[in-house]
């Protein structure tokens, strides 16, 4: 037998559409659950900040904050996020706002005088 053959032999069956998930070994830890698309919809209004208000930003800043916040309070402490630790997500988001903070009060003040 070669080492491609024990290879093919440790793998776990994957799960299909016409058949079931296969059994866990034993009971999983429940996962605290991962706001991933809040960190995206950021990442498309930073994106989108280029022809839209940076409010936008802020709007969704503030919704990602608010729910990876409540995730890390809950114990989640890997996200599926592009930054892997839910503190750079934080971090990150939290920049986010700020600078869309800025750049609307900037906006507004331009605006009014």
């Amino acid at each position: 037998m070669s080492a491609a053959d024990d290879v093919v032999e440790d793998r776990v069956p994957r799960a299909s559409v016409l058949h079931s998930a296969p059994p866990a070994a034993g009971p999983q830890p429940e996962q605290p659950f991962d706001p991933l698309r809040l960190c995206i919809f950021t990442t498309i209004a930073l994106l989108a900040w280029l022809l839209t208000p940076p409010l936008v930003v802020v709007w969704m800043a503030t919704l990602g904050l608010i729910g990876y916040g409540k995730a890390y309070r809950a114990g989640l402490t890997r996200s599926r996020c592009y930054l892997r630790d839910v503190r750079l997500v934080l971090a990150y988001l939290g920049a986010a706002w700020l600078a869309g903070a800025f750049f609307t009060v900037r906006a507004v003040a331009e605006m009014v005088g």
